[in-house]
């Protein structure tokens, strides 16, 4: 270390903490992480640790091509590799953007030394004329610009106005999901997920991650000892608690794999089961991610969960949820938080099967039409993005507001990667006659900020011979979330022989490609690669 200007004395015997910073210019979420790096060295050295910072790769929602979570497992695999292979006896993870969080769990358990998390924080809230702007509006407002109800000049202010700061989507989206994941997992500080992206708030805590990341060093406490299997169900129920992304059950899926405890549909849907959604916030609510923060956020949640929520698991402090909770105080219920007791409406999240989905399809309840949870309708199909871009708006198709939009060969490995392409947008004549909502079923992925009755994940995927890939257009669609059915209504010899005339798409031929189209897994998985699992045996 003397190469970089350090003196012996100031490495000394300390426990030496890594700062893995996915800091990068092509991710705005993650764009403010230097001076949160600043922020833990600060912490780190207060508590008697040396810090050395170090960079991993960058996913950024917006700008990765085909799909961020196609190169979700790369960055897990640049994460354990830089733990595992360098002098360090802890980790600080800088992410953000909705794949770095999980690629760093999935990282850092597989390395499994000492590590905590830090995230980016969501932005600030944007403002168009007199209109507060949220990541959310931008799927509603491209509906009006699309519908020619939004003039072009108009959408170019919208577009100037929606981001207003570094930070990420400042809804309940993936990227903040994955961070309130983080603290319920026991790998982030209670009470950070929400602090703002350039608040001097977010700072201190980076700091005190800092601090205590030297702490967890020096008990030697590893992400194996604190992600249990009953951390990961704490943490599933916290999403669905919170009107959360359906993204997250895909990367807790993940994570489950590697625990050793994968969850299989049946599983999901117990854990699920009886979860109230406790938070209003957008965009399955009304408030904001500050409304929430400013009454107690994530630990909040919890401890509404009550007995939904293990509390004998570790938190980010090192001490269990008994101790960051008092269950029996009184609920700080003000708008985005609601006892569970007086809550109307369960889960946020739902799982559904059958046969359009053997292995599963997940809902975002929370973001759905209720009349829509239990639906009938005729399938109008589309093979792939660009057919869909070709003919959603074309005056000539035949759909109706009953119709049931299904989008294929967007899966983990038709995507590649999955891409979040799920929210199907409604067709244009729909749009321009007050349609809103509609039945919608891919195998593919949507943003955590988008709303609306979509059914994702369907598994196993089209590409893969699932039964995704036999509808045809007009055949009957029944959706019953409620029963937990997803069904395709025709007769099992017609699918046999539709079966029979299937192709198969051509492997890859090389790199990173090939790599993912061999070995990743399905969506019920949580696609991760076949090899990284706990016990894997290739």
């Amino acid at each position: 270390m003397t190469a970089e200007g350090f003196s012996p004395e100031a490495v000394g015997q300390r426990p030496v903490i890594g700062i893995a910073n996915s800091w990068s210019e092509l991710t705005p979420c993650n764009a403010g992480l230097r001076e949160l790096a600043a922020a833990v060295k600060r912490g780190v050295i207060a508590a008697g640790g040396f810090p050395l910072e170090f960079p991993t790769i960058s996913l950024s929602e917006p700008y990765i091509r085909p799909s961020s979570l196609y190169l979700r497992n790369l960055m897990a695999m640049d994460v354990e590799e830089m733990i595992t292979s360098s002098p360090i006896d802890g980790v600080v993870m800088l992410g953000g953007c909705d794949k770095t969080v999980p690629a760093q769990l999935m990282g850092a358990y597989s390395a499994d030394r000492p590590s905590l998390t830090i995230a980016a924080g969501p932005r600030a809230l944007g403002r168009w004329g007199d209109r507060e702007l949220t990541t959310d509006d931008i799927w509603s407002l491209s509906d009006d610009h699309r519908a020619g109800l939004l003039s072009d000049e108009d959408w170019s202010c919208v577009e100037t106005c929606l981001n207003d700061s570094v930070g990420t989507c400042n809804v309940m989206g993936t990227a903040t999901t994955m961070a309130i994941v983080a603290e319920a997992l026991g790998m982030a500080l209670p009470g950070s997920a929400l602090l703002p992206a350039t608040s001097a708030r977010r700072r201190a805590a980076a700091e005190k991650t800092g601090r205590q990341i030297v702490e967890r060093a020096r008990a030697g406490l590893t992400p194996s000892q604190v992600v249990t299997r009953e951390a990961i169900w704490n943490a599933i129920r916290v999403t669905a608690a919170c009107g959360g992304s359906t993204n997250a059950l895909l990367h807790l899926a993940a994570l489950a794999g590697r625990v050793g405890e994968p969850l299989d549909t049946g599983e999901l849907r117990e854990c699920l089961r009886g979860v109230p959604l406790i938070t209003d916030v957008r965009p399955a609510g009304d408030y904001h991610l500050s409304d929430l923060d400013a009454v107690g956020g994530a630990p909040a949640v919890i401890a509404e969960l009550g007995d939904l929520f293990d509390t004998t698991q570790l938190a980010g402090t090192d001490r269990p949820w008994s101790e960051i909770i008092v269950r029996r105080a009184p609920v700080r219920t003000s708008g985005a938080i609601r006892s569970s007791v007086s809550s109307a409406r369960t889960a946020g999240l739902a799982v559904v099967a059958g046969t359009l989905a053997p292995d599963g399809a997940v809902v975002k309840c929370a973001g759905a039409d209720e009349r829509l949870l239990s639906h009938c309708g005729p399938a109008v199909v589309f093979d792939g993005v660009e057919d869909l871009h070709d003919r959603i708006d074309d005056p000539n198709l035949e759909v109706t507001a009953d119709s049931v939009l299904v989008l294929r060969g967007v899966g983990p490995v038709g995507g590649p990667g999955m891409p979040e392409v799920g929210a199907i947008p409604i067709p244009k004549t729909l749009v321009q006659s007050g349609v809103r909502d509609m039945v919608r079923i891919s195998d593919a992925r949507m943003s955590g900020t988008s709303s609306g009755t979509m059914i994702l994940h369907a598994c196993p995927e089209a590409a893969v011979g699932g039964p995704l890939a036999l509808v045809r257009d007009g055949d009957a669609v029944e959706l019953d979330v409620h029963a937990g059915r997803l069904d395709l209504l025709v007769d099992e010899h017609e699918l046999e022989a539709r079966r029979a005339r299937l192709s198969q798409a051509k492997a890859p031929s090389r790199g990173f490609e090939r790599l993912h189209h061999e070995h990743v897994l399905q969506a019920s998985e949580g696609c991760d690669f076949d090899f990284l699992r706990s016990g894997a045996r290739v």
